[in-house]
């Protein structure tokens, strides 16, 4: 650069100017991959909605098209009925049967197991934090993972089987295979079959009868209700569509079922044979109109 008076030029040779270098790679606009990229909003998203909206519409339709097989009313009265959660909670259910896990020390199996189990997913993507995505490389992530689904499923099944030995054990007829029943039943007649009812059309006939005093007596009302509703044993409402006089007397004397026989506790109360004879032709008289 030459230096002179007020009237000289001054002339740069070359260019001063250091280009700054940067070791982070550009990203390619989306519009460098037709058909492969696009703008997340709104092309992506819009495309993500109209999706998760003929979803929605599907499963609308479904509920339209086809009511909820509801089940029956709670009865607080129905001794005989086993509860049992969801499937997706029987392996809790399970759990909380275990000595170590119950009683005293319920907390364990209610909190503090299930807090570690779903606490460590919480913290699993901040624990392990490899770069390998081959499960057979990872071996403590993949061990845990197999360990837990294994033990889940191993305390489903066996909640699931100890479940079925207490039905056969108590000869229970479980609530959903009664429904299915008598939703085949409906259909084949025609009827709605979504919604079952039991005895919701079946009205107690002759409740001024004497015999009322002795299906009191005879302790029947602690089971069968006090208007034959049922609660802890079925209802007695229409069971003479099912059942005779004869039939009838037989199951006080002998049982059936998960009933056991209950002469000796009504005669104890005091009921005699032909108080008995009457309470079963009343109850035979139970039947729809």
């Amino acid at each position: 650069m030459a230096h002179g008076s007020k009237d000289e030029k001054v002339v740069y040779v070359g260019d001063s100017r250091v280009k700054k270098k940067s070791h982070q790679p550009l990203q390619p606009d989306y519009s460098s991959y037709p058909g492969k990229s696009e703008a997340f909003i709104p092309n992506f998203l819009l495309k993500e909605w109209m999706v998760g909206a003929v979803v929605l519409v599907g499963f609308l339709v479904l509920t339209i098209s086809e009511a909820p097989p509801l089940g029956y009313p709670a009865d607080p009265n129905n001794t005989a009925f086993i509860p049992i959660p969801d499937w997706y909670f029987l392996f809790l259910y399970q759990l909380l049967k275990y000595p170590y896990a119950a009683g005293n020390y319920v907390l364990i199996g209610t909190v503090l197991i299930p807090g570690i189990a779903f606490g460590g997913l919480m913290l699993a993507p901040f624990l392990d934090t490899g770069k390998e995505r081959r499960f057979y490389r990872r071996p403590i992530a993949s061990s845990l993972m197999l360990v837990s689904l294994a033990a889940c499923v191993y305390l489903t099944v066996v909640s699931w089987d100890q479940y079925q030995h207490e039905l056969e054990v108590q000869k229970i007829e479980p609530e959903h295979h009664k429904r299915v029943r008598e939703a085949e039943k409906n259909a084949l007649a025609g009827k709605p079959y979504n919604h079952p009812k039991p005895n919701d059309s079946v009205a107690l006939v002759a409740a001024d009868d004497p015999a009322m005093e002795t299906y009191k007596k005879a302790t029947c009302i602690a089971c069968h209700g006090g208007e034959l509703e049922g609660g802890g044993a079925p209802a007695l409402l229409g069971v003479g569509d099912r059942l005779s006089k004869e039939e009838i007397l037989t199951v006080i004397k002998d049982g059936r079922g998960a009933m056991p026989a209950m002469l000796d506790t009504a005669t104890s109360a005091g009921v005699t044979e032909e108080e008995l004879d009457k309470l079963a032709d009343w109850l035979a008289k139970q039947k729809k109109e």
